[in-house]
């Protein structure tokens, strides 16, 4: 759980930065909505570490899966709309595609293992 606790905090850093330069260019309802998104997906994956059961863990990874996702969708609008240049899209693009793809990996062995461990203790 260390790689994506990491890459999610700092990606919600990346994104309180472009936050601040939205406010800037007084872009308030867009900063705010990848403000939430992309904070949000960090505090899920904080929150997944203390789950109440395996269950719980994937339901709160997926939430944040979610959240990316939603991100991804701000992202492309705020560069496609001129309000962020093609390098730094690049680069936040290539960061939250990345958390996506770790949260699926987690939430598929999760899954399995869940499975798995059901399997062995009715013997099938």
């Amino acid at each position: 759980m260390g790689l994506i606790r990491d890459k999610s905090f700092d990606f919600a850093l990346d994104i309180i930065k472009i936050h601040k330069m939205l406010v800037d260019k007084r872009e308030f309802v867009l900063s705010k909505q990848i403000l939430r998104s992309g904070t949000a997906i960090g505090a899920l994956v904080r929150e997944s570490e203390h789950a109440e059961s395996k269950k719980d863990f994937i339901h709160k990874l997926a939430i944040a899966q979610k959240e990316a996702n939603e991100t991804e969708y701000w992202l492309e609008l705020l560069f496609r709309s001129g309000y962020i240049e093609s390098k730094e899209y690049n680069l936040l693009l290539n960061e939250i595609q990345s958390i996506l793809r770790i949260l699926a990996s987690i939430i598929i062995t999760s899954k399995k293992n869940m499975k798995n461990k059901f399997l062995r203790k009715y013997n099938y």
